[in-house]
């Protein structure tokens, strides 16, 4: 997944467990339960998933610098605000379950293989490449112009069960 889509599932999944409407995130509301979750999901996408802070920003719609706040003030809220505690440990675990669930490869060359078995075709003209990173695996995926994205598909469906990052070269 790209880190945008992977925000998008940890905020998702935010909005779930906490029980609140989809989308509320973005929302300008500042109602405590309201802003406890988002700076949860923006702890959790900063640090565990470690998604870049200008795309955790926009997912949030809010602007970059409150994402230094956000990872600079988690201690101290989790130390004394019992909502926020309260909201981070169900979150987490929640995250962790999903992320535990999820595959990921131990060597590049296992995860080419695995991705050549089940439909990417790598190009002989190199225009493009893609790097996927699963686990501590990084592997790199030549293709052209042409096919970048009906290549870019098969990685996504051979890479369904795995957790993964997509970036483009």
């Amino acid at each position: 997944m790209t880190e945008v889509e992977n925000f998008k599932t940890i905020c998702d999944l935010t909005t779930n467990v906490l029980g609140l409407r989809k989308g509320s995130l973005k929302l300008k509301s500042r109602k405590r339960p309201l802003q406890a979750a988002r700076c949860v999901a923006g702890y959790i996408g900063l640090t565990e998933a470690k998604i870049h802070r200008t795309i955790v920003a926009k997912g949030l719609n809010r602007d970059r610098a409150l994402m230094y706040h956000y990872e600079k003030t988690h201690k101290h809220h989790y130390a004394t605000c019992l909502v926020y505690r309260n909201t981070f440990n169900k979150v987490y675990t929640a995250f962790k379950d999903i992320d535990d669930t999820q595959k990921t490869f131990k060597h590049g060359d296992f995860m080419k293989r695995h991705l050549l078995q089940n439909g990417v075709k790598e190009s002989e003209k190199h225009q493009v490449f893609l790097e996927i990173t699963s686990g501590e695996a990084v592997c790199v995926i030549g293709l052209s112009y042409f096919e970048f994205s009906t290549q870019l598909e098969n990685v996504k469906e051979a890479m369904t069960n795995y957790n993964y990052k997509i970036k483009i070269l």
